[in-house]
């Protein structure tokens, strides 16, 4: 299941921005990224999220590369956080798109505005803490993970052969810890986990699979 087409993603980002600028009507092929992670959630979690998202991309390939790495603080993944950023963001959005409505140029432009915002977050909040902090506040992303929560879509079964030793968490781009489920029949099923095989791939021992 591994994307290797992921690493490249970030210039999807790049050029949509650089070019929705001068031609802010492309903005509206934004509606793919927002929607997709939401459809994809109850088959596979935040799958899209881990492989397809050129946003995800460049936080993995770009601004990973100046970040500390640090522990991503614990009340970024707190439900009242993450309620009230998805309010916000939707708020913002709806009121722009209200008073753009009828201009296919102006409702381009809320997307390229929302997106190149959210961004410019992201990589303040990559450079003080982890590349991906972003991700655990993403409104989206955040949508995706409540759908996953009830559906459990493709644990990440962890055999009996793990040690424990938690290079899973250390390469896990949220920081969560598949090692705890070793005894879990169930596996490890993480509304939030998203899928991207760095944990399997690091595994010493190959005891975790999807």
């Amino acid at each position: 299941m591994k994307n290797r087409f992921q690493p490249y993603l970030f210039w999807v980002l790049l050029l949509f921005l650089a070019i929705g600028i001068f031609y802010p009507i492309i903005g509206i092929i934004a509606l793919i990224c927002m929607l997709t992670p939401i459809l994809f959630s109850a088959y596979k979690g935040r799958f899209w999220c881990g492989n397809f998202c050129p946003r995800g991309s460049f936080y993995d390939h770009v601004i990973a590369k100046i970040s500390p790495n640090k522990p991503i603080p614990k009340f970024f993944f707190h439900p009242t956080i993450r309620i009230f950023m998805v309010i916000f963001i939707m708020s913002v959005f709806s009121w722009q798109m209200f008073y753009a409505w009828s201009n296919w140029s102006a409702i381009g432009m809320v997307f390229i505005r929302i997106i190149l915002v959210t961004t410019i977050v992201g990589i303040i909040l990559g450079a003080i803490y982890n590349q991906r902090t972003w991700c655990a506040i993403c409104p989206m992303g955040t949508l995706a993970s409540w759908i996953a929560k009830t559906k459990k879509p493709m644990p990440l079964k962890v055999e009996e052969s793990c040690i424990s030793c938690k290079l899973c968490t250390k390469v896990c781009p949220l920081q969560l810890e598949p090692h705890t489920a070793k005894s879990n029949v169930e596996g490890f099923s993480h509304s939030d986990c998203l899928k991207c095989d760095r944990c399997i791939d690091k595994c010493p021992k190959k005891s975790l699979h999807f």
